[in-house]
């Protein structure tokens, strides 16, 4: 199985400041530097480095070069990203003394995908290929019923949560991994037994996968429900955790793992990932994922 990831590349420019700066305040930073981020570019390599075939389809400006070369070191297929965007998305952060950070996002070129890119990628994948999205990039509603049409199976994780999600078409969604905040914008619901059954109501064939942080997960489908508990690490950084828990999951749920295994590679994947800094740098890879499990 083929997995196409048609998901947000962005360039995280990371700034150190004694503080967040304030209305009409100049402030200097104390550092500067430069990463390669995006929840697509982010699953993409989690992907990868869980042993999964991945595509990478996507936007960049020529800015963003260096983000193909990311991919392509972490065996990522990049023959569909695109290079003509005016800028490449990206981020700002800055990230004061006490470790708190603030984000302002520009979608850029991962707003202008245009529906000939998309028709063009579509046109490589078919039946029981799965197509992963977010919702870091513009006309998601015509990519799910164009890879519907095709025949793909849709996992979808829903983030950032806005209209766009909620006006989306649930009933063409196979695998849905979210969080408790999303899943309660999505359904209007508080508890999880509520929230699960709002979901399974919008499509039969649907499969949830809820993440609950330290709480671990639940997976539920109509047939099925499965949780993994988290498992205890001493985390430094979290920020990758759930875009490595996602690729992990889902490459094997493509190798046809049964469920309760795919969640536990996933939780371990994670657990590896939040003890080291960075984004997409900590993802493990899928030997030190199974060494992992022998301990």
């Amino acid at each position: 199985m083929k997995i196409l990831n048609f998901g947000s590349l962005n360039i995280d420019k990371v700034y150190s400041v004694p503080h967040f700066v304030s209305a009409g305040e100049t402030l200097s930073s104390t550092n500067y530097e430069e990463f390669p981020g995006g929840k697509g570019l982010n699953q993409s390599i989690a992907l990868a480095k869980a042993g999964a075939q991945v595509y990478h389809g996507g936007n960049i400006g020529k800015d963003g070069l260096f983000l193909k070369e990311v991919l392509a070191e972490a065996n990522v297929n990049v023959d569909w990203i695109c290079e003509n965007g005016n800028t490449t998305g990206h981020a700002i952060i800055q990230v004061s003394a006490s470790g708190e950070n603030c984000i302002l996002l520009l979608g850029g070129a991962n707003k202008e995908i245009t529906i000939n890119h998309i028709n063009q990628v579509l046109a490589n994948f078919s039946q029981n290929d799965l197509l992963l999205l977010q919702n870091e990039i513009n006309d998601l509603a015509y990519i799910v019923e164009t890879a519907h049409k095709r025949g793909l199976k849709i996992a979808l994780n829903p983030s950032p949560i806005d209209e766009t999600i909620t006006n989306l078409d649930f009933s063409k969604i196979d695998y849905l991994i979210l969080n408790e905040i999303e899943a309660k914008a999505i359904t209007n619901e508080h508890t999880n037994d509520k929230i699960f059954q709002k979901l399974l109501s919008l499509n039969k064939q649907l499969k949830v996968v809820l993440t609950l942080g330290n709480e671990g997960v639940i997976y539920k489908d109509s047939l099925e429900e499965h949780r993994q508990a988290a498992f205890k690490v001493d985390a430094v950084d979290t920020t990758a955790a759930g875009d490595t828990f996602l690729g992990y999951f889902l490459s094997q749920v493509s190798q046809q793992a049964e469920i309760k295994h795919a969640l536990q590679m996933a939780a371990k994947a994670a657990a590896i990932a939040v003890t080291r800094k960075g984004a997409s740098s900590s993802i493990p890879n899928l030997q030190e994922v199974m060494t992992f499990t022998k301990k």
